[in-house]
């Protein structure tokens, strides 16, 4: 299948894009890394459990939230489960599938994060852009997300 060429605004608009985005989240991980410990990934696997009710959730549906593949969703978890920041357990309603469940050490790292964390996507991000601009942001990617 052949593609049609991008015109000049929608090749302006894919490169603006990438090339913030990538230097966006560069800029996140290396902050929270530098602060913390902790890789962007880490903190979004924190974030999504302390959401869930009693901070677990079946591992699919983790790797679903998180748009991880089965295999990243698994090397993740097992790198938390060492250091203590995640729990993996047969799930309770059928012994059958697993669950990551937030440990309260994860959770006080989570804690601990977080503000350093949301400092660095303000001044990143939220604090260059109106909120004409982020509503615009959340329902572009928002779109783009569901297909």
């Amino acid at each position: 299948m052949v593609s049609r060429p991008l015109t000049d605004v929608e090749q302006t608009c894919w490169r603006a894009y990438v090339e913030s985005s990538w230097a966006l989240h560069t800029r996140l991980e290396d902050e929270l890394r530098a602060a913390t410990g902790l890789s962007m990934a880490d903190y979004h696997v924190m974030v999504v459990l302390s959401e869930a009710p009693d901070r677990r959730l079946r591992m699919g549906e983790l790797a679903g939230r998180l748009v991880f593949s089965p295999s990243r969703i698994t090397y993740q978890i097992a790198s938390m489960v060492k250091r203590g920041l995640v729990r993996k357990q047969s799930c309770p309603q059928d012994g059958r599938g697993q669950e990551a469940m937030l440990t309260d050490a994860g959770m006080a790292e989570l804690v601990r994060a977080a503000p350093l964390h949301l400092t660095t996507v303000r001044e990143s991000f939220i604090d260059h852009l109106d909120p004409e601009e982020l509503a615009v942001i959340a329902r572009a990617f928002t779109k783009i997300r569901k297909a």
